[in-house]
C-alpha cells in the first residue's frame, strides 16, 4: 500500500505506531510496522477490524498474528502468486500427460504405416513397389521425427522436474514458517475454509509453551528460540498424518484436525505432551539441567464457528483454562 502523507503527518502516525508496536511488545520490523501503520493510518477497513476484534477479545497481539494480518489484507500478490503457482503445477502436469499420449500416438501410426505395405496390390508389381518405396521413404521420415520428438519430450520432462521443484519451494516459502518448519496461520485458514466447503468436522488442538518467557528472561533469545524448536518437532512427529499443526503465537501451536472427535484428539495430544516432557535440555556453560517445559493444551470441535480464527480462538482459551486451572489439558464443549 502506497501512502501520500505530509511529513507533519508521517510523523504523527511514526509516534503512535511505535507506541502501538511497545504496547504489544512487537519489535520494529518492517512487517510490523507497515501493518501498524496501516492500522493507525485507518485506510484497510477488514484489517482494523481484524486488530480491534482482538484488541477487544484480549487476545493477545504478537509477531505471528501480524503476519498473519499482513498476507490476509496487506500482501495483495499472494492470493495471486498462490493462484499462479497452482495453474502453473496444472498445465505441466497436463502438458506431461499430453506428450505422453502423443508419444504413444506416434508409435501407433507409425507401425500402421509400415503394416500397410503389406495390403498393396500384389497384382501389380511396379505400382506397388512405388507405393512400397514411398509408404516407407514415410515410415522412415515419421520414425525420425518420432525419435527427435521423444528428445524433445525427454527434455520437458526434464524441465517439469525442476519446475516441479521450484514450485514446492514457493509453496513452502509461502506457508511454512521458516523457524519452526510448520504451517503458518494464513494457511490454516485457508484449509479451515477448505474443509467448512466440504462440511467436514474440525477440532483443533492449542499447545501453550507456559514458561517460555521465563526461558528467555534466564537464558536469552537463543534458548527461547531452541524451545520453540524441539517442541516444533514433537508436535510436528505426533501429528504428521493425522492433521495439520502451525504456529500461531510466539508461544503457542495449533493442530487442525479433520473428521475426528475430541477424544481422538486428546489421545494425540497426551502424545504430543509426554513427548515434550520427555526433552531435557542442559547449559553448555554450566552443564546444569535446565527446567523443564511446561505445556496447556486446549481442544475444541467446530460447532458455529466460521473461520480458522475463531476456531484457534477457542481452543486457545481452552489451553488457558487449563493452565489456570492446573490441568493439562482441558476440552471445550
Amino acid at each position: 500500500m502506497i501512502f501520500h502523507d505530509s511529513m507533519a503527518n508521517a510523523q504523527e502516525k511514526m509516534t503512535q505506531v511505535c507506541l502501538f508496536l511497545e504496547q504489544y511488545h512487537l519489535p520494529p520490523t518492517p512487517m510490523n510496522y507497515h501493518v501498524a501503520y496501516t492500522y493507525i493510518s485507518k485506510c484497510e477497513a477488514a484489517l482494523n477490524k481484524a486488530i480491534n476484534d482482538a484488541i477487544n477479545d484480549k487476545r493477545k497481539i504478537d509477531s505471528m498474528f501480524v503476519e498473519h494480518l499482513y498476507f490476509e489484507h496487506l500482501n495483495k500478490g499472494h492470493k495471486t502468486e498462490t493462484e499462479l503457482l497452482n495453474n502453473v503445477d496444472g498445465v505441466l502436469a497436463n502438458l506431461s500427460k499430453t506428450t505422453n499420449e502423443s508419444q504413444k500416438q506416434l508409435a501407433s501410426f507409425a507401425q500402421k504405416v509400415t503394416s500397410c505395405v503389406q495390403d498393396l496390390d500384389e497384382n501389380n508389381i511396379a505400382k506397388s513397389k512405388r507405393a512400397m518405396q514411398q509408404l516407407g521413404q514415410s515410415a522412415d521420415a515419421l520414425l525420425n521425427q518420432h525419435q527427435m520428438f521423444k528428445a524433445q519430450i525427454k527434455k520437458m520432462r526434464l524441465m517439469h522436474m525442476k519446475s516441479q521443484k521450484q514450485l514446492q519451494h514457493l509453496r513452502k516459502q509461502h506457508i511454512i514458517d521458516p523457524q519452526t518448519g510448520l504451517y503458518k496461520r494464513h494457511f490454516l485458514n485457508q484449509q479451515t475454509q477448505a474443509w467448512l466447503a466440504k462440511d467436514k468436522s474440525i477440532c483443533a488442538i492449542a499447545i501453550q509453551i507456559t514458561n517460555l518467557q521465563d526461558f528467555t528472561q534466564e537464558y536469552g533469545d537463543v534458548v527461547g528460540e531452541v524451545i520453540v524448536n524441539r517442541v516444533a518437532k514433537k508436535v510436528q512427529k505426533y501429528v504428521f498424518e493425522s492433521g495439520l499443526p502451525g504456529r500461531t503465537r510466539e508461544q503457542e501451536f495449533t493442530v487442525l484436525l479433520a473428521d475426528i472427535e475430541p477424544s481422538t484428539a486428546n489421545v494425540i495430544a497426551e502424545k504430543i505432551r509426554n513427548g515434550v516432557e520427555k526433552l531435557k535440555f542442559v547449559s553448555s556453560k554450566s552443564h546444569v539441567e535446565l527446567p523443564r517445559i511446561q505445556l496447556s493444551l486446549g481442544i475444541t470441535k467446530r460447532h458455529q464457528e466460521q473461520s480458522f480464527d475463531e476456531l484457534a480462538h477457542k481452543a486457545h482459551l481452552a489451553a488457558h483454562k487449563a493452565y489456570l486451572s492446573g490441568q493439562s489439558c482441558f476440552t471445550c464443549a
